[in-house]
């Protein structure tokens, strides 16, 4: 039977409607998890138990009254929930990953913030995220170092780091993180559950960026679609969000024979691909063969300029936030963080226009390779995880972003891109498999996801975490 913690959301939701199961009773069970594994895995933020259980009992007499909350005609109510902390919730600081910013309470949600609270959603707490979000890692100078539930010396990736360690860990079911250059997808295929990075404006955000999306990181893809439904309600402050659309998200069965799948193994930039990735996403195109669909191979798009390209481009945008800091502020950051955005201070205007162009360069390669193709499977990342107490895969400054080649080029293009756990490396962490789909098909991503999730090998049973060394 399974523990209360690990129930997926569909089931909770279940239970409470026929009177099975308290939303009192689940979020205990979940707070009990979290107090086990947390000493060691340090994946939260202003966590809040007595808030979490205030919240609960609301929950359970509103269940008990008939009268359940519902955003966009979907309920979460009860259901424990995790957001990442640079979400803003009411009345709590964003920190951003960093002991230089000022610890001012948020004064209002953000958008997916306020759409799960108004689903009913309890909220545990905030999840960790690296310095300024900038770092494929756990690695923070405000939070404690965040690991991976399947072996702790080891990444959880980020840098929706906390997200992907509480979602692996049982912290609930429903997390959610953001995603610039992979942020939802990296920690999600290290840590072995599912995330979608939706197309640009699906999910409204504030404050929106070019590439920025928030996501669901859940151990299930129909438990990540329900999310969907909620999170993807409009909301004005997105000046950048898509106009409403009336989607069934819970209709995930696909067939998926004849489907024309590209198969895309050589980022063409950046690191190269490890062969236990390069042999788990191969043996993943056997079995989508197998099933029926038609699956090519892709020629790489991306090359070294266009990453490197949008590298630059952030590091400038980023030099000049760490240069407006007051020095005692600058002096908190991470040297490592400091030395990469500072990089991108006193370059000159063509520098500066040159990395911009990387972005619509990049953008305009990746609709033009993937348009042929219904759908596009591909590794997360070029690497397995990597040590928990570095910045990136390989800890160096100068190729900080060569592992994001793949999962960098959905963001530009603004194309759904979602992760699925497809194999385990020789260090017992998940491998992710990214299936990307062409922008505005976000339902399609999941019903393609759920048919991998459903033809994939049998899963590792979820990690049992070690006690505090």
């Amino acid at each position: 039977m399974t523990e209360l913690h690990a129930l997926p959301a569909l089931e909770m939701i279940a239970a409470y409607k026929s009177g099975t199961l308290s939303p009192v009773e689940v979020t205990q069970a979940v707070l009990d998890q979290i107090a086990r594994c947390e000493p060691r895995l340090q994946a939260t933020y202003a966590l809040d138990p007595e808030g979490a259980r205030a919240m609960a009992r609301a929950s359970e007499a509103r269940w008990r009254a008939g009268t359940p909350l519902a955003c966009g005609g979907v309920t979460l109510d009860g259901v424990p929930a995790t957001i990442k902390e640079n979400i803003a919730t009411r009345g709590v600081p964003v920190p951003l990953g960093t002991a230089a910013t000022e610890l001012v309470p948020a004064a209002a949600d953000a958008p997916p913030a306020a759409r799960m609270r108004e689903a009913g959603a309890v909220f545990l707490g905030k999840t960790t995220m690296p310095e300024y979000g900038m770092l494929s890692s756990g690695l923070s100078s405000f939070h404690p170092l965040t690991r991976n539930p399947w072996n702790t010396d080891k990444n959880p990736g980020g840098s929706s780091a906390g997200a992907g360690a509480a979602a692996a860990a049982g912290y609930g079911p429903l997390h959610i993180g953001t995603d610039i250059g992979g942020s939802v997808r990296l920690p999600a295929a290290w840590c072995g559950v599912a995330g979608l990075k939706p197309s640009l404006g699906r999910i409204p955000i504030d404050p929106p960026y070019m590439g920025r999306v928030a996501g669901p990181m859940t151990r299930t893809v129909a438990d990540a679609a329900l999310m969907m439904a909620v999170l993807s309600q409009p909301d004005a402050r997105d000046h950048m969000s898509l106009p409403p659309a009336q989607i069934d998200w819970l209709d995930l069965e696909r067939d998926i024979r004849g489907l024309r799948i590209g198969l895309l193994l050589d980022a063409g930039c950046g690191m190269p691909v490890d062969p236990q990735v390069r042999a788990a996403v191969e043996a993943a195109a056997k079995l989508f063969e197998a099933a029926g669909a038609v699956v090519e191979p892709v020629t790489p798009w991306m090359n070294d300029e266009m990453l490197h390209g949008v590298d630059t481009f952030w590091r400038i945008r980023s030099g000049m936030d760490v240069q407006a800091l007051a020095a005692d502020k600058r002096a908190k950051l991470l040297p490592i963080v400091r030395a990469w955005a500072e990089a991108g201070l006193g370059l000159t205007g063509e520098t500066a226009f040159h990395g911009y162009t990387q972005t619509f360069k990049t953008r305009a390669a990746t609709v033009a390779a993937t348009q042929p193709y219904d759908y596009v499977i591909s590794p997360v990342s070029p690497n397995t995880s990597f040590a928990a107490e570095w910045a990136y895969p390989t800890n160096d400054v100068a190729t900080a972003m060569d592992h994001i080649g793949f999962t960098l080029p959905y963001n530009m293009s603004e194309q759904p891109a979602a992760s699925v756990n497809c194999g385990y490396d020789s260090n017992g962490v998940p491998i992710g498999l990214q299936i990307a789909g062409r922008r505005f098909d976000d339902l399609g991503v999941l019903q393609i996801a759920r048919a991998w999730e459903s033809m994939r090998p049998a899963q590792r049973p979820w990690p049992a975490i070690p006690l505090e060394r």
